[in-house]
């Protein structure tokens, strides 16, 4: 039982250290602002910055609450048709934008900057909320060339930072378990030797 509870304690941190890899190695493929805010009847331009290896590959902007349940609103490379939603995908500098035109209500949603690719494709969640403010905020006037990839790449720096904290405290948590249990075990040995020399002990006297 002892053995089981140290393997249990072994797992967690690994588990999670996995887990927390793989979604470090998943931001570094694809990025984009967590949330944007735009105004009612204004415009909006929303940048996802991606790896080079995917400058061939297909990108669209979907909606929907639910990444697997999600509508493709506008896709590369012929830019599927709509009204009020535009995508272009600059290759060279690996990023693409999405503009949505006319804001309203209904645009008030989830959405997702999407990289397809073979197996499972790579997507990361973008919140647009709709405000009834003042039009001139300059959160609705994002200029598609220079204040939203500044945002969208100050805050992907920001989280980036604060996962590698995370990691770095994972492995020390999991480096510590390592000790805990290296020592848990040889203190069982030593109590088990001397359980043993007690008993040859008591069997000479």
């Amino acid at each position: 039982m002892r053995s089981l509870g140290t393997l249990s304690l072994f797992n967690a941190p690994v588990l999670y250290l996995l887990w927390f890899t793989k979604q470090e190695v998943e931001s570094l493929l694809l990025s984009g602002p967590e949330e944007v805010k735009a105004a009612y009847g204004e415009s909006v331009t929303i940048s996802c910055h991606y790896n080079q290896m995917y400058r061939d590959h297909t990108k669209y902007w979907c909606k929907g609450r639910v990444y697997g349940t999600c509508t493709i609103v506008v896709k590369t490379p012929k830019n599927r048709l709509s009204k009020r939603s535009f995508i272009a995908d600059d290759k060279d500098a690996g990023v693409f934008t999405v503009t949505m035109t006319s804001l309203r209500d209904s645009d008030n949603d989830k959405y997702w900057c999407v990289i397809a690719r073979p197996g499972k494709n790579v997507f990361t969640g973008v919140r647009l909320r709709i405000s009834h403010t003042a039009s001139h905020m300059v959160t609705t006037t994002i200029s598609p060339t220079t204040s939203l990839p500044a945002m969208a790449q100050s805050e992907t720096s920001w989280w980036a930072f604060l996962r590698w904290i995370f990691f770095i405290l994972m492995l020390c948590c999991l480096a510590a378990t390592h000790v805990i249990a290296w020592r848990l075990k040889t203190a069982r040995k030593i109590w088990q030797n001397r359980q043993i020399q007690c008993q040859n002990s008591n069997i000479y006297d």
